[in-house]
């Protein structure tokens, strides 16, 4: 099969984190036997125009590389670009800050709803976001999937407990949807151990200079691994988590998780690999700290639970919808 994949993220020699998920997905179906052309963005920054760029760059590799399948990542607006660059079928992954978008900011509602109804098939991350996308989205009943994006097992590997006092790591941007400055505060309150952030953003500065709470920055993507490793539990308690591919790299490792109660880690934690906790009840997530400190280390029901969702198992998922999209009429 020949398949033509736009996404908005890919990494790229400046950003190589960006949409690493896209990228492990595109590894295994090029694994798989298929045929792949990008027409990505793989740098951030840039403006809206990049938009117009890859728009651009899209037609133009539908042209020549005549395409079985355009599989897009994000509903709009790569979906939207996907949905105009040609006749090729159209299978379109939500990720959760375009399912948020829609009825925020203008036009993004019926730019989605012409996604929708354009595309044959649409992948959801999680259930929590599926759900989200029909009630926003009508069109989008009864052709939506969930398929995450999945683990690669062979990259998170169980690694031995390190020694010392609790080690927290919250690996993500720090910004307010991250819940930093609650999950800062709780730390506070156990008075033992170590906090880690891995990631920047505009909150830095209100998690500089705290007793206990180390600021890494942004990291590649290739040293997260050893940063989970250094760690006796992950944290990850937004405000709102569509998914929450931290949680599940974390859990391939053997490390214990706090979770958000909201959005997709209930669909994949279970009570013996952490602890789920509501993001607004900072005394709710000092406990929950405490417990997932006291949970095995390394977890093997963490890494059980990851390993329902390996990247090849999810790949295969995501291969049989396409295959199934590309049978079907071109538009």
């Amino acid at each position: 099969m020949k398949i033509l994949l736009v996404s908005q993220m890919y990494p790229g020699p400046t950003a190589p984190d960006l949409g690493v998920f896209v990228r492990g997905l595109e590894e295994q179906l090029v694994a798989r036997g298929h045929e792949v052309e990008r027409a990505v963005l793989d740098r951030r920054g840039g403006g809206k125009v990049k938009y117009l760029r890859l728009a651009r760059a899209t037609r133009a590799a539908s042209r020549h590389f005549k395409p079985d399948i355009v599989y897009a990542h994000f509903l709009v607006p790569t979906g939207l670009i996907g949905a105009l660059a040609g006749g090729a079928p159209l299978v379109v992954t939500a990720h959760g800050r375009d399912v948020r978008n829609v009825g925020w900011l203008p036009g993004i509602r019926a730019a989605t709803r012409f996604v929708a109804r354009r595309a044959a098939a649409i992948i959801a991350v999680s259930d929590y976001l599926r759900r989200e996308l029909e009630a926003k989205v009508p069109e989008a009943r009864g052709k939506t999937e969930v398929v995450d994006s999945g683990v690669d097992l062979e990259r998170f590997t169980v690694q031995p407990a390190p020694q010392g006092p609790p080690h927290y790591l919250c690996v993500g941007s720090l910004i307010q949807r991250k819940n930093v400055l609650r999950l800062a505060r709780a730390f506070e309150r156990l008075g033992e151990g170590k906090l880690t952030f891995v990631g920047e953003g505009p909150l830095r500065a209100q998690l500089e200079g705290r007793p206990g709470i180390e600021l890494m920055g942004a990291l590649p993507y290739e040293r997260i691994p050893a940063q989970i490793a250094a760690a006796h539990v992950v944290c990850q308690p937004s405000l709102i988590e569509p998914f929450g591919q931290a949680v599940l790299e974390a859990m391939a490792c053997g490390r214990s998780v706090v979770a958000t109660r909201i959005g997709g880690p209930p669909e994949f934690v279970p009570p013996e690999a952490g602890v789920l906790v509501d993001p607004v009840d900072e005394d709710a997530l000092v406990a929950a700290l405490r417990t997932a400190a006291a949970l095995p280390c390394p977890n093997p029901a963490a890494r059980a639970a990851a390993e329902e969702h390996d990247v090849r198992r999810q790949a295969e998922k995501v291969e049989a919808i396409l295959e199934r999209a590309a049978r079907g009429p071109r538009a």
